[in-house]
């Protein structure tokens, strides 16, 4: 990744963060849940392995075509997964996005190395548009919403770590924040 190492670095930290809690949510009750939790464990992991700066290492042209593959993997299995959730669509964008960034990263090296851009400017302005959109919308839906008065019956069954939904809201939230600082540096 270009720019700034601490800025890199504090990338590196927030996507692995929400990758390991993402493996935690693979142990939820809700089979949805689990795998959808699988894919943006991926996501997390293969951010925070993209974020680190170029100055601490700058691996050969062969790890992002490696990089590439295996998103493309990730990528028909969100296509097979969106016939019955349309979540997986983001997720299929985001596995795009991903292969978009591998593939920028082999064509321009020196870009890489921090000596000029690469990656396609019009392409790379949809996913930003995209990607903005989706932080936006999924910000308003954290946000807390007035309620009524608490309804009447027994208290509901105290959820997991594995099972809030607001923590998993939270979790893409912050990594449609990553991908927006990846795709500001390409």
């Amino acid at each position: 990744m270009h720019g700034p190492a601490q800025a890199g670095w504090l990338l590196v930290v927030l996507c692995a963060a929400t990758g390991a809690y993402c493996l935690l949510r693979m142990r939820s009750r809700i089979e949805e849940q689990r795998r959808t939790a699988g894919g943006e464990a991926l996501m997390g992991f293969g951010m925070a392995v993209m974020a680190v700066p170029a100055a601490v290492v700058s691996p050969p042209r062969w790890v992002w075509l490696a990089y590439a593959a295996v998103f493309g993997a990730a990528a028909l299995r969100s296509l097979w997964s969106a016939r019955t959730s349309r979540h997986h669509l983001h997720h299929l964008i985001g596995a795009f996005a991903m292969i978009y960034m591998s593939l920028a990263m082999t064509m321009t090296p020196m870009a890489h190395a921090g000596h000029g851009s690469s990656g396609a400017p019009v392409l790379t302005g949809v996913f930003l548009v995209y990607f903005a959109a989706y932080v936006l919308h999924s910000g308003t839906r954290l946000a807390p919403a007035r309620t009524a008065a608490a309804p009447a019956g027994p208290p509901p069954v105290p959820l997991g770590w594995a099972d809030r939904p607001e923590l998993a809201l939270a979790c893409r939230l912050s990594m449609g924040m990553g991908m927006l600082a990846m795709l500001l540096t390409l």
